[in-house]
């Protein structure tokens, strides 16, 4: 058993979850929402002493390392570094946000049956059941954003489809829940039997050349033939898109956001979601440089294709939970071009993406939950004139809307503007085509909104939306916050994601162009 520093912090830190999903299940329905609100609390703080502990140079840190399972060269690995520690904090930061924004929606009334999301189907479990998937689905996540060998990370990649699905098909409000839940295991195990080839092969070739392991710290330095690389890439980069998700492997997404609950698809497409792009940085391009650099063409008219088509069907979408589903495929393909696009500012663009990704599609989700939760409707006909019975839950939703769509001076637009600069500079067509997705954005979020929050009141809207309450600001309010500092001052967050890309950068084998200076052509 190794530990640098002494003390298995991040051990520690990926178990607080599970520890209070246990006292969740086997206290009563009424101490649940306490014991996972406290539990999600005390993770954020550990996730933060430990991210602001970390030491300039963007290597792994605080590594933990022990023989897991000897025959396969399986390890318990953990380390930290720039880029996992900013998953890290997201997972820490939506999970409490997520808990106290759904607080009273799986109470008991009465007559013993539950709250009701939505019209239709009630959930089928109360509160217990409900936060400990909860923290399950962080517990899990934390693992994958620390996880240093292969076949750890593999094992949560599948574990964290188990409490996701009963997040969908326990608690979503309509009467698709169960086909929308079936559709995303489906997918994801799909992802993960592909991969599992590759998780194989990575062993025979480690086995092959003298040292069976699946740390990534052996690995990185084996040699693999040209096919074989590639085919190997191949079968984690199937996962990962899946798992993004990237167009043709979406499919799976808008369903099962529209079928869950707000907070289970804040979970999902919050959280869950970033392993997929994740992987893609830790896993493709640490353990398979050539082979990434080879499929980049392909995977970058995938990712810009997913950027337009995102927003296109965000355009026309009726529903308000499938319509935030189109918007974050739209902005993972921003994302995954920006990793392939393979210099320091995209990959770092990309990775501060991801926080502001899940901040942003958090609060969207959330606010879009309190209102369809007060109307009865997920429906956009349904709403209208919203701002005038309920100003504040307007205004949410509007700022919301804005971060997603990168206003200037929010979290989103540094990120996006990383991306596309950094794209222009060695892909300059690929760059056009997405920055039309910018006009395309600024389209669905006003239409959206005008949609929904504006005009006159229709009767329904009059009679049951009433305005967020305190609790419910509460709830959003960290969101709000972090949206507009890391918007102004992001420095602290993307210096430390930086250093981790320069050594990414050097390990792939790529450097940033140089750049042109006129009159010297």
């Amino acid at each position: 058993m190794n530990y640098s520093s002494g003390v298995p912090w991040l051990t520690v830190l990926a178990l607080l979850p599970t520890v209070g999903a246990t006292v969740v299940l086997l206290g009563s329905s009424r101490a649940a929402k306490v014991v996972a609100l406290a539990t999600s609390l005390v993770t954020v703080v550990l996730a933060v002493v430990l991210t602001v502990g970390l030491r300039g140079g963007g290597a792994m840190q605080l590594v933990e390392d022990a023989v897991w399972i000897r025959p396969l060269g399986a390890h318990y690995a953990l380390g930290l570094d720039g880029i996992g520690a900013t998953l890290v904090l997201l997972a820490s930061i939506v999970t409490p946000v997520v808990v106290l924004a759904t607080w009273s929606d799986y109470d008991r009334a009465p007559d013993g049956s539950l709250s009701a999301i939505a019209e239709g189907e009630t959930a089928r479990y109360d509160s217990k059941v409900f936060y400990a998937l909860v923290l399950a689905v962080q517990t899990c996540a934390l693992y994958l954003f620390l996880a240093t060998d292969v076949f750890l990370f593999y094992v949560f990649f599948e574990v964290i489809l188990v409490p996701m699905y009963f997040l969908i098909g326990g608690f979503g409000p309509g009467a698709r829940r169960s086909y929308a839940a079936a559709k995303f295991l489906i997918f994801g195990l799909l992802g993960g039997f592909v991969m599992l080839a590759s998780v194989i092969g990575l062993y025979v070739a480690s086995a092959d050349a003298g040292n069976p392991s699946y740390l990534l710290s052996d690995l990185s330095g084996l040699t693999l033939g040209t096919g074989q690389e590639r085919w190997l890439f191949l079968g984690f980069i199937f996962a990962f898109a899946i798992k993004a998700p990237l167009v043709p492997l979406h499919s799976w997404l808008p369903d099962a956001a529209e079928q869950s609950s707000p907070g289970g698809a804040t979970m999902m497409v919050g959280i869950m979601d970033k392993i997929g792009t994740f992987g893609m940085i830790r896993f493709c391009l640490g353990l398979f440089p050539e082979a990434s650099q080879w499929a980049t063409p392909v995977v970058m008219v995938l990712a810009v294709v997913s950027i337009l088509y995102g927003a296109i069907l965000a355009i026309g979408s009726k529903n308000l939970m499938r319509f935030v589903a189109y918007t974050s495929i739209s902005h993972f393909g921003f994302i995954v071009l920006g990793i392939f696009v393979l210099t320091r500012q995209t990959l770092t663009g990309s990775t501060f993406y991801m926080l502001n990704h899940g901040l942003s599609t958090a609060a969207l989700f959330l606010v879009a939950g309190y209102l369809v939760k007060r109307r009865g409707s997920a429906n956009i006909d349904d709403f209208g004139g919203v701002q005038k019975v309920a100003p504040v839950a307007a205004g949410l939703l509007l700022f919301a809307g804005l971060s997603t769509l990168s206003l200037p001076g929010l979290s989103s637009f540094v990120s996006e503007f990383m991306v596309l600069a950094g794209t222009f500079g060695k892909h300059p067509v690929y760059a056009g085509a997405a920055t039309l997705a910018i006009v395309l954005a600024a389209l669905y979020i006003l239409l959206m909104y005008q949609r929904t929050m504006t005009g006159p009141v229709k009767p329904a809207v009059a009679e049951r939306v009433t305005d967020v309450s305190v609790r419910e600001r509460v709830a959003i309010a960290p969101l709000v916050v972090l949206i507009l500092v890391l918007g102004v001052y992001p420095k602290p967050v993307l210096s430390m994601i930086e250093e981790s890309t320069t050594l990414l950068q050097t390990s792939v084998g790529v450097s940033d162009p140089a750049p042109v200076v006129e009159g010297t052509r």
